[in-house]
């Protein structure tokens, strides 16, 4: 791997080592991308018995859903503060620290990979596919999930608008994938056929991000995000007041009552490993 993408490899695994981001993530965020949990397993064909791997795992939140459901579930992630954490959410489910594009297994262990909201920090996307084919077993079956485009996951959307409108995307952040690229069906169809899996399918899960105030969606977004945190982190102080505020004024659009529900959709892809 090139040292660009190592470099990004480092800068996503620092952000993922801080303890506060990741109760952050969990206090806040979590309350959306468990929405397309259920989803995902199915997409993954998780059964009772079945052997299961949850990539990119975070606090165990996919891998303890799977153990519930009778599934022999392991969860894996680069950051050892998210094991930490999902080992005590989770405490009979086996977690263990690991890289997505380097998986410690050996070849056909199990029987259904997933990885939710994973995709995006990884290094080598492709590489990481090609890693779970080899460690899936034929006929076994691949699913991930990732955020819908931005104009969709108003969350996000609206918080690179407001920096477009009014800071500066280009503030030095270590170059890897587009955040957005597997939003794109065409982009997870022609990666999981690269991989060589088959029978590719791509939809949309509907996820809602219900906040009690409109400044939450920015809050949130710095305390608990890794890449987005540290654009909005390089904005000058008058540029970070400027973006504060319009996305203040963007959630106005979503109040309901009182509180603010926002569209966060979720993009799910699944395929086979052929027999």
């Amino acid at each position: 791997m090139n040292d660009e993408l190592e470099t990004f490899r480092a800068f996503e695994q620092s952000g993922w080592q801080d303890p506060n981001l990741c109760g952050q993530y969990h206090a806040h965020l979590s309350a959306v991308t468990r929405q397309s949990v259920d989803a995902l397993l199915d997409a993954s064909g998780a059964l009772a018995g079945s052997g299961f791997l949850d990539v990119a795992t975070g606090a165990g939140y996919v891998a303890g859903a799977a153990a519930a459901r009778g599934a022999h579930a392991t969860g894996l992630d680069f950051s050892s503060e998210q094991i930490e954490l999902a080992r005590r959410h989770y405490p009979g489910v086996t977690f263990q620290v690991g890289e997505a594009d380097q998986l410690p297994f050996a070849d056909a262990s199990f029987d259904c990979i997933v990885s939710a909201f994973g995709m995006p920090h990884f290094p080598d996307p492709d590489r990481a596919l090609g890693q779970m084919y080899r460690t899936l077993k034929r006929n076994g079956r691949v699913a991930f999930t990732v955020w819908d485009i931005p104009d969709r996951a108003v969350g996000f959307g609206a918080v690179y608008a407001a920096i477009r409108a009014h800071g500066s995307l280009d503030v030095g952040l270590p170059a890897g994938p587009s955040f957005f690229l597997f939003s794109d069906p065409g982009e997870c169809m022609r990666a999981l056929l690269k991989a060589g899996f088959v029978s590719p399918t791509v939809i949309t899960v509907p996820q809602l991000w219900s906040l009690q105030r409109a400044d939450d969606a920015f809050d949130t977004i710095m305390q608990s995000t890794v890449r987005a945190s540290a654009t909005l982190r390089a904005q000058t102080p008058a540029a970070l007041d400027a973006i504060r505020q319009a996305l203040r004024d963007g959630m106005q659009k979503y109040r309901q009552g009182e509180r603010y529900i926002v569209p966060m959709p979720a993009v799910l892809a699944s395929a086979i490993k052929p027999g």
